[in-house]
């Protein structure tokens, strides 16, 4: 699944109305220490090296405080920045570019910071034929913005919520009444939706496949047991390895010949990039 910019724009619409809602509330009173006339010019600079995200939230920002401010961007997003490299530059009222300066860099450097981590983890299984999947532990209301990101950086999006994809684990096999029961009812009940299970044994990962899952989430799997559940596959469905994979270990399982690996670091230990917005002159 690919994010387009096409698709997100009524979230980065909603996503932007929140953040100023509680940044500026009813009015930025520290802005209106300056003239209402004055006009300013600024640049936005990363201080580490980073992939850039969040441009069209960005701009959207601006949008919503001022549409006369003019963004000039000097990357793209998905692009490799040096230290101290300039992202954008700004122009427009001095009051307009200070009111949504925090809201439109927490956007850049959390988006940032999230891409920067996925390209990471994309250069270290890179030349493997494995995909490395998000999952949903992403920070609440920014979960497509962070999806969005994961593709900047190099990795790929597993399912968007628990509406769009099955990922039937344990506690939901348990309460179904078994793998063949849970499997049957979810095919019923969402004709088209692929379905995913969880499985622990070897014994399960048969009976999911003679089942017809699509995808079998293989959970805490050694690599070399990994490896065995490939050959027992056999293609019948696509494999997705998860649980305790570390940065040691994360090539090992890339080199099983599991078609996925979830990773759900790529949006919950992410780091927000370090930014900084400074006024250069007036106009």
């Amino acid at each position: 699944m690919l994010l387009t910019l096409t698709e997100l724009k009524p979230t980065i619409e909603e996503n932007v109305r929140t953040a100023l809602n509680e940044d500026v509330g009813n009015g930025d009173i520290t802005a209106e220490l300056i003239p209402a006339s004055d006009r300013a010019q600024a640049r936005v600079i990363s201080r580490q090296e980073a992939v850039v995200c969040g441009r069209a939230w960005v701009d959207e920002v601006f949008r919503q405080v001022d549409p006369e401010v003019q963004i000039e961007w000097l990357v793209e997003d998905g692009g490799r920045v040096e230290r101290d490299q300039v992202l954008f530059r700004l122009q427009g009222s001095a009051r307009s570019l200070l009111t949504g300066e925090r809201a439109a860099l927490n956007f850049l450097q959390t988006l940032s910071g999230t891409a920067t981590l996925s390209h990471e983890y994309a250069q270290r299984v890179a030349g493997t034929p494995v995909r490395l999947l998000d999952t949903r532990k992403t920070i609440p209301g920014l979960r497509l913005a962070q999806k969005y990101a994961v593709s900047c950086g190099g990795c790929f999006n597993h399912r968007i919520g628990l509406y769009d994809a099955f990922l039937i684990k344990e506690n939901h096999i348990m309460a179904c009444g078994g793998i063949e029961k849970a499997i049957e009812t979810a095919r019923h009940n969402h004709p088209g939706k692929p379905v995913e299970i969880e499985v622990e044994t070897e014994e399960q990962l048969e009976r999911a496949l003679v089942a017809g899952a699509d995808i079998v989430m293989l959970d805490n799997f050694s690599p070399e047991r990994m490896i065995a559940a490939v050959k027992q596959t056999n293609g019948r469905a696509k494999l997705e390895a998860s649980g305790n994979i570390t940065d040691e270990t994360l090539l090992d399982y890339a080199n099983t010949g599991v078609d996925y690996i979830s990773i759900g670091a790529l949006t919950k230990h992410c780091q927000a990039v370090d930014l900084s917005m400074r006024i250069v002159e007036g106009l």
